[in-house]
């Protein structure tokens, strides 16, 4: 239970530094630059995944040794489209009730992440972490 309770504060480092990028990205993208929201946060959200990936697995998860780095990398990416498609849908439904506005994307990214944060852990536990 330890070894969770420490793998769970790591995951929530690396996430919290993974969110401020892609929430970093979003704002540049939707409030500076006038881009949809919707579209901003699916370029914010992949350059989040690039970061997220080479934190995840050097500091929250332990490398399984039957997968190379390349599948490592495959289900990775593929775990992380299943949360990019959360993250839209979540986006599209938030951005259509509250509206355009800075404080109605913020909610909306916030209340989004919390649903991929709790997708992301168990499905990187389940599938590409060692256990040990």
């Amino acid at each position: 239970m330890e070894r969770l309770f420490a793998q769970v504060a790591k995951f929530s480092v690396v996430g919290f530094a993974a969110f401020a990028v892609d929430y970093g990205v979003l704002m540049l993208l939707s409030q500076v630059f006038g881009v949809d929201p919707v579209i901003s946060a699916a370029l914010s959200f992949v350059v989040s995944v690039v970061f997220n990936y080479l934190a995840s697995m050097r500091f929250v998860f332990t490398r399984r040794e039957d997968l190379s780095r390349g599948s490592e990398l495959t289900i990775f990416v593929a775990l992380s489209l299943v949360g990019l498609l959360i993250n839209e849908a979540l986006m599209w439904i938030g951005v259509a009730l509250l509206g355009k506005s800075a404080l109605a994307v913020t909610v909306t990214k916030v209340c989004a992440t919390g649903v991929v944060m709790v997708w992301n852990f168990l499905s990187r536990k389940r599938w590409l972490d060692a256990g040990e």
